[in-house]
């Protein structure tokens, strides 16, 4: 015999659960038949407990709720369990209605979504990079040599002005080793001293960060120090 599944839906309370079990069975939300609409709820509890699913204690107290409801329906003068069933039915409806109005809200508001005007970005048009007078006076000479022929400069005159420096991570894995073979600490932010570019500062900081992921440095965050480790010695680790 073929074992029975069932696919089961989250539901953020116990009143959005009713509410899907009243338009899964077309109940009427205005006047519920308390008793359908228990047993409908237990058969659900019931699954959610064979599927080794966690039962919150919200879930619990409505089950108690229905089942204190319908046993004061069945006393003579059931005065209390209609205004009970009135209350419950309320909050049904108004359950309803913002669930109604957060779908709404969703669509238009697109929640999880943030965004804002492009603004422009003002660009700094001075140049400030300093060349020696030599290669500046060379580039204006081959252009102005040039010019009459109508013959482009050539890329070699301008190499030394608008050529930038590549700076690799593994030439200041070096530099960081070579400054920490002497003494073995030093400060952290003399490692970026001496006029660096940018280009350089990042290869600095791409190299500490290689070096401390391979176990070859610590880095002291307290004291602001680096430190060269000992093959196989873990950051912060005492000497005996």
């Amino acid at each position: 015999m073929e074992k029975m599944s069932y696919k089961l839906n989250d539901f953020e309370g116990p009143l959005d659960l009713l509410l899907h079990l009243i338009k899964k069975n077309k109940l009427n939300i205005y006047d519920v038949q308390i008793s359908e609409l228990l047993a409908q709820y237990l058969s659900h509890i019931e699954k959610m407990k064979q599927q080794d699913m966690e039962i919150s204690s919200e879930f619990l107290e409505m089950a108690a709720r229905l089942i204190y409801i319908k046993t004061a329906m069945l006393l003579p003068k059931h005065e209390e369990a209609e205004s009970l069933k009135q209350e419950l039915t309320g909050q049904l409806i108004e359950y309803e209605q913002y669930h109604k109005i957060a779908k709404v809200l969703e669509k238009e508001m697109n929640f999880g979504l943030i965004a804002r005007i492009p603004q422009e970005i003002t660009r700094d048009k001075i140049y400030s990079i300093q060349h020696q007078i030599s290669v500046l006076f060379k580039a204006y000479t081959d252009v102005a040599g040039r010019k009459a022929s109508n013959i482009p400069p050539s890329k070699e005159v301008f190499s030394q002005i608008v050529s930038r420096k590549i700076v690799s991570v593994f030439s200041k894995v070096i530099f960081v080793l070579r400054k920490l073979k002497t003494l073995n600490t030093a400060e952290y932010n003399s490692l970026f001293s001496n006029r660096q570019t940018k280009s350089e500062m990042v290869a600095t900081f791409l190299a500490v960060l290689e070096l401390i992921k391979t176990k070859r440095v610590g880095l002291d965050e307290e004291n602001k120090k680096i430190k060269l480790l000992k093959v196989g010695a873990k950051v912060g680790s005492k000497k005996s």
